[in-house]
């Protein structure tokens, strides 16, 4: 894992309203500094559509983000936690990514510069974990997770970068 260093990172996950990437409902960020935990930063968002198909997965609906601010109000305000950050973390990393592109085109905003880590990967390399959805990695580490609860499931993906990067000797051990 020394490819991932840690000085600096944001784990991140988003929920989703319906199968659009651009229907964010939900974001948490989880930012990292020098191996330890030092803001967690959770919201919700009104997406661009009403339709909820997947309440019955994170348990958001629409009359909980109906006057939550859209991704274009909140993220200006968000994406400072980014500031210094090397990578972002995210389990299923390609997913995420194409959320935040596809919320920032709608917003007319500019995607965040720092490459996206995958921590399925990311576990598969440390630990040959296999299957290695966010609940097998967790049980695995023993991380306390509610899984689809975007806040849970960004710091699940902050501590598992962190305990691959600890468990990988330094060059010269």
């Amino acid at each position: 894992m020394r490819d991932v260093q840690q000085d600096c990172f944001v784990a991140l996950d988003f929920e989703t309203a319906d199968q659009g990437r651009d229907s964010a409902c939900s974001i948490a960020l989880v930012r990292v500094e020098e191996g330890s935990i030092v803001h967690r930063e959770h919201r919700l968002i009104r997406p661009p559509r009403r339709t909820f198909l997947f309440t019955s997965i994170h348990g958001i609906s629409w009359s909980q983000v109906a006057q939550a601010p859209t991704f274009a109000e909140l993220w200006p305000e968000l994406a400072s936690c980014l500031d210094g950050a090397r990578f972002i973390a995210a389990h299923n990393a390609s997913f995420d990514a194409g959320v935040m592109r596809a919320c920032c085109d709608q917003a007319g905003l500019r995607p965040p510069s720092q490459p996206f880590v995958c921590t399925v990967q990311v576990a598969r390399k440390a630990w040959n974990l296999r299957p290695t959805k966010l609940p097998d990695v967790c049980r695995h580490l023993g991380l306390a997770l509610q899984h689809h609860d975007a806040l849970s499931d960004a710091e699940a993906c902050a501590n598992i970068v962190l305990a691959a990067v600890s468990e990988t000797p330094s060059p010269g051990r």
